[in-house]
């Protein structure tokens, strides 16, 4: 694995703290936990997550029973476009139902590419999706990168920037070279802080490089700062 992503996740553990961490382990959870809310920060999105779980349940079957009425108000607090949030909810029960016979789990046990494609047939989940689910489910030891994430160390020079955000991303994980001999654990923590970093210091307007924590070396930091 690249040296300097180890050192970059290190001081950012020093920086930030340990993460709060997502603590879902579930396929069909972690789907249902990005297609309640859309435009929202993460406790919004938690609480439109939990009131689901509450008012519905989590189980495709229930969520497929619920009245499309019941489910618009449990997840009411996720933001806009309810509507749309309210079919990728219904959507994703249905699949799994009806294409993965009521349980996701054994999706987990395929071949690394064969899981990802199947979870890519689910509303609002692409490859980087898809691996994060593989990831976050302690199932393959990949780096899952999100948006906030990925900008941060294709800006750090892990990574080239692409007009193509799929290039971009491969460019990192290739940049970042093989992680598989890495824990879950530790690449779940990487995903995390590097998303903070990227949400909150390395932002896409007007980053903090003078605050960030791992300027030094930085190609993005020194462009910006001559």
């Amino acid at each position: 694995m690249n040296a300097r992503l180890r050192e970059v996740v290190s001081t950012l553990a020093k920086h930030y703290g340990p993460p709060k961490g997502l603590d879902l382990r579930d396929p069909l959870q972690l789907i249902l936990w990005e297609n309640v809310a859309y435009l929202v920060d993460d406790d919004r999105r938690r609480e439109a997550f939990q009131s689901l779980k509450k008012k519905i349940g989590l189980d495709a079957k229930k969520i497929l029973a619920a009245t499309d009425e019941a489910i618009m108000t449990a997840i009411e607090r996720g933001g806009p476009f309810a509507d749309q949030r309210l079919a990728k909810v219904r959507q994703t029960a249905l699949l799994v139902v009806e294409e993965f016979g009521g349980d996701l789990r054994p999706v987990l046990k395929r071949p690394f590419r064969e899981a990802r494609k199947a979870l890519t047939k689910f509303p609002g989940i692409g490859e980087p999706g898809a691996e994060k689910i593989l990831l976050f489910t302690r199932t393959v030891p990949v780096l899952a990168l999100e948006s906030n994430g990925l900008r941060a160390l294709v800006r750090l020079g892990i990574g080239e920037e692409k007009k193509s955000y799929a290039t971009m991303y491969r460019s990192a994980q290739s940049a970042a070279g093989d992680v598989s001999g890495e824990s879950c654990e530790w690449l779940v923590t990487a995903h995390e802080l590097l998303r903070r970093h990227g949400q909150e210091t390395c932002k896409r307007n007007d980053p903090l490089c003078l605050e960030c924590s791992v300027r030094e070396g930085c190609r993005f930091a020194m462009m910006r700062m001559r």
